[in-house]
């Protein structure tokens, strides 16, 4: 038995050491890796699994996002050339127009490598009858090809008559390919329900697969359409029934999409394509999917930017988006999202910005639809930014899930990230960036509209909550780069 207690402990002091040495390499913040160090300590054997799990950083990715990289630059840089060979030059026309937009340009061109869009006509769809419709005209319409990505796809009403729609137009010679994550679709997907939509002539892939364990937390939360390389959606919404009717719990769901028609587009289809590449190992890059690019529309010209983030970027992508809108802004900045757990550097821009004397506001949403943890987090942030003028409401008239940001009326972005480090920092997700002074307002005004359903969050009535209550809140902090 002594030889054996012996043993043990040199198994785990070794196991401990190995562990730390490696978390210590990776050069994350001080904090992150002293608390990992503490979970493999403490939980040996399961904190390991935790970490794989959830824990790790780019680095765990660099081979296959370099292969994915690769794969991106020589089949895509050929068919978006005409986008990206005036790059310096729009950048600039637009520069006279606002010094800032030419900065936040800049860095999303670098962080995720996007394409500055021109010659789009954008719409904003603020709801699921107005998104579904018009996304179904789009569809009946499609000539070549239908491309959908969503984080959730259920089994309602709804979906199944676009299953309908869906299967006709591929009889009818309409190529239809569908992405949707294992993990968010998993109460409505099931193989005999891809079998169906194999059958009826639609290509349907999960993102990732379930029995690769190891990347089981990574989810791919984006939500894209493309019809004909020529018309996009993204933003908020997936594919159900409860953005029609609210679902489980609520009588409205609030949420936003844009449509893009034109340069946008195409950047859309090349996202679509990478994740479809990655899922299915099939190459779709050819010029019969980019259509905008060599025939531009003449409907509109509102520049517009489409950039991703992931686990595997170089580049924490779109929380740069938003630090640097936060901390640009000079009059006020408007965010919606349903969660609000904020990470140290969104948190200090939020209170950097209210302190300057910008108008900061955020809605988040009254009540959660489904895990409440996230918004009992989310509790004990808001009390982290309003001491400094922050001023934050919560939506009352259904089930907010918009994820928006805008400031000062020039600039805009709608898309599928969350005000949560789970988006910012593990998710796959999207956003579309607008230049568009009009949208802008137009998006902001929809804000005013939605602040009449709202209660502003008073600290002191948190206070009075009681102490279990504002424990339990506490404790549910803790699981903040989790939730």
């Amino acid at each position: 038995m002594s030889h054996i207690a012996t043993i043990l402990s040199t198994a785990l002091a070794l196991y401990a050491l190995v562990g730390a040495v490696y978390l210590i390499s990776e050069n994350r913040r001080p904090q992150a890796t002293l608390a990992w160090i503490l979970v493999l300590i403490f939980l040996p054997g399961l904190g390991l699994v935790v970490y794989v799990l959830f824990g790790r950083g780019r680095k765990a990715f660099a081979k296959q996002s370099k292969l994915l990289m690769q794969d991106l630059e020589a089949n895509a840089k050929p068919l978006l050339a005409p986008i990206l060979s005036r790059q310096d030059a729009e950048i600039a026309r637009l520069e006279v127009e606002s010094a800032s937009a030419r900065k936040l340009m800049m860095l999303v061109r670098r962080n995720s490598h996007s394409a500055l869009t021109r010659c789009n006509t954008v719409e904003i769809l603020q709801n699921g009858a107005a998104f579904y419709a018009r996304m179904i005209e789009d569809v009946e319409a499609a000539r070549h090809s239908i491309h959908l990505q969503y984080f959730i796809w259920g089994l309602d009403d709804f979906t199944n008559d676009l299953k309908r729609i869906l299967s006709t137009r591929a009889k009818e010679g309409v190529e239809v390919r569908l992405l949707y994550d294992p993990i968010g679709s998993q109460a409505h997907v099931d193989r005999a329900y891809v079998k169906e939509m194999e059958a009826a002539g639609i290509r349907m892939a999960p993102t990732s697969p379930l029995w690769r364990l190891h990347t089981i937390s990574y989810r791919n939360h984006r939500k894209i359409t493309v019809i004909d390389g020529r018309i996009g959606y993204t933003g908020g919404m997936n594919i159900g029934q409860e953005h029609l009717d609210g679902g489980e719990g609520f009588d409205f769901w609030r949420d936003t999409q844009v449509r893009i028609v034109g340069e946008g587009a195409a950047v859309l289809q090349s996202v679509f394509m990478v994740d479809w590449y990655n899922a299915v190992r099939e190459n779709l890059f050819s010029p019969v999917y980019f259509p905008t690019v060599a025939t531009e529309p003449t409907a509109g010209d509102i520049p517009v930017q489409i950039l991703t983030s992931g686990p595997d970027s170089q580049w924490a992508a779109i929380r740069q988006l938003y630090f640097f809108m936060i901390v640009s802004a000079q009059h006020h900045v408007f965010l919606q999202s349903p969660y609000f757990i904020v990470d140290a550097s969104i948190a200090e821009a939020l209170r950097s910005a209210a302190l300057s004397g910008v108008d900061v506001k955020v809605m988040l949403t009254a009540r959660a639809s489904g895990d409440p943890v996230p918004g009992w987090a989310g509790n004990t942030f808001i009390l982290d930014v309003i001491n400094a003028g922050v001023r934050v409401f919560m939506y009352e008239k259904g089930y907010l899930h918009a994820k928006t940001i805008s400031i000062d009326s020039q600039i805009c972005s709608i898309g599928s990230t969350n005000i949560d480090i789970r988006s910012f920092s593990i998710n796959y997700e999207i956003n579309a960036v607008l230049y568009d002074e009009r949208l802008a307002k137009e998006l902001e005004d929809a804000f005013a509209q939605d602040l009449t359903h709202c209660i502003e969050f008073d600290p002191n009535e948190y206070a009075r909550r009681g102490a279990t209550m504002r424990f339990r809140d506490s404790a549910a902090r803790l699981l903040s780069p989790l939730l």
